[in-house]
């Protein structure tokens, strides 16, 4: 692959990452209001946090295969025209789910890795938060005694 429409590629998938943040909300109402994906809400917003965190440069530890996979099949489940319109009562996600079920299973190990960086980082920053929390309480008892 060229180097030139490698950078293309990359582009094409910044601007699709662009698009699924835009429309983060609506994935957030569709998973509280739609029947049919409820199976899956964990993961979306997983998915969703991989893709933002990506995006923001927050993690790039990923192939461009996996990120590029999560990004469609988050394209696919945002868009309502597809294969079986949503409108449609309970069979309108059946596609979504498989769509999305195809996705998670070709990414799945990557995923895993993504969520205990995450892990990691809340631990990180929960123990750099108690730690300013302790030096502001002792700041405070020292200011009080004098």
């Amino acid at each position: 692959m060229s180097a030139k429409k490698e950078q293309k590629d990359k582009s094409d998938l910044l601007n699709s990452i662009k698009v699924i943040l835009s429309k983060e909300d609506k994935l957030n109402e569709q998973l509280k209001a739609d029947k049919g994906l409820e199976r899956y809400t964990k993961d979306l917003l997983l998915l969703m946090s991989l893709v933002k965190d990506y995006y923001q440069g927050n993690y790039r530890s990923i192939p461009y295969k996996t990120i590029s996979a999560a990004a469609v099949g988050l394209l696919y489940v945002l868009n309502p025209i597809d294969i079986i319109p949503d409108f449609i009562p309970f069979i309108g996600h059946i596609d979504d789910a498989l769509v999305l079920g195809f996705c998670l299973k070709l990414i799945e190990n990557d995923l895993k890795k993504y969520q205990s960086w995450k892990e990691k980082q809340k631990a990180s920053n929960n123990t750099d938060t108690a730690k300013f929390d302790a030096t502001d309480t002792s700041t405070k008892s020292e200011s009080e005694s004098k």
